[in-house]
């Protein structure tokens, strides 16, 4: 059964949700054993610290800029003579989507990819290679301006930001709570309690064994999760879902690698650009979703809307949204 573009926006805010909250509790979890391991009465309170210490780092990190990540890509502010089309299309999807423009930048790389950074609508930036512009059409350039800009007006930065604090939280943790094992441990204060402190005991090992684990497959859910949240936001703003398809299946079979992605930076990216990592690895473990996925996704949107007969640069189907160019 074929879902609507807001069902399965719904579906993936919903999952994405669910997943945030699993790595919440994993990392409550994670203090409650750590404080416990000693004191099986304190639990709570190694529960509250572990809790407070995750929204304050991600508080920290959402203060920060996002001129490191540009620098680690080697991106460069696109002038509007240089890539008048990129710039356009920037513009009309910033509209559709009812946020101010956001810069535009440029990485002078043969390799076709994209992403954004920004932690909200009003600092959002695109990235788009030099690769990407020359192999791709303009509605296909479209929808993946469409998908960057969705994932800025969807505030995805920012909750992925807060998820990989989360999840980098978590193993430190459970490392530590290793450490305590090797050296003993739980001290219980009334001998009634033993039987019950050593159970505690060996549930808070096997959990600082596990967790690492969980947590990684955890963050990767919720990445694949908002990909696939973008892709349906995209399709709702060109009313063109063979636009982002297309490009997902151009930019999927180019073989070229991108020099300047590493792993800290690959989930950014509308396709993994590691392509050999991404050859060898599970989808488990996969920051992106299959591409078959997603296009069949997208295919499933195709009849929504009636064929292009339009100019690409033709919003007269599309409903008044307010003028935000004097909004930057």
């Amino acid at each position: 059964m074929k879902r609507t573009i807001q069902e399965q926006i719904s579906a993936n805010k919903s999952a994405s949700m669910v997943y945030a909250s699993m790595l919440v509790l994993l990392l409550t979890a994670l203090g409650a054993a750590i404080t416990g391991f000693y004191d099986m009465e304190y639990w709570y309170v190694g529960a509250a610290g572990a809790f407070l210490l995750g929204l304050i780092l991600a508080a920290l990190a959402l203060g920060s800029g996002d001129s490191i990540i540009l620098s680690l890509s080697g991106a460069r502010p696109a002038t509007h003579a240089e890539h008048q089309v990129l710039d356009n299309v920037a513009e009309e999807m910033s509209i559709a989507a009812g946020i101010p423009k956001p810069k535009v930048y440029i990485i002078d790389d043969s390799a076709p990819n994209a992403f954004a950074t920004g932690k909200d609508p009003k600092s959002g930036v695109v990235v788009f290679t030099s690769g990407l512009i020359s192999k791709l059409n303009r509605d296909e350039l479209q929808g993946v301006m469409a998908h960057e800009i969705s994932h800025i007006r969807n505030y995805d930065i920012r909750f992925m930001t807060t998820i990989a604090l989360v999840a980098g939280l978590i193993p430190l943790l459970a490392d530590f709570l290793l450490r305590l094992s090797w050296f003993g441990g739980g001290r219980s204060r009334r001998s009634d309690n033993n039987t019950a402190q050593g159970i505690f005991m060996i549930a808070a090992i096997v959990l600082a064994i596990l967790a690492p684990l969980f947590s990684i497959l955890l963050q990767m859910a919720v990445s694949r999760k908002r990909e696939l949240l973008a892709d349906a936001s995209a399709a709702e703003l060109t009313r063109y879902p063979e636009g982002l398809a297309s490009a997902l299946r151009k930019i999927a079979a180019d073989p070229e690698p991108l020099e300047a992605a590493n792993r800290a930076t690959q989930h950014l990216y509308i396709v993994n650009p590691l392509k050999n990592f991404t050859e060898r690895s599970s989808a488990l473990f996969s920051t992106h979703p299959p591409i078959e996925e997603r296009i069949r996704a997208l295919n499933g949107l195709m009849g929504m809307y009636p064929s292009r007969q339009r100019r690409p640069d033709d919003f007269s189907d599309m409903p008044d949204i307010p003028n935000m160019r004097n909004r930057h």
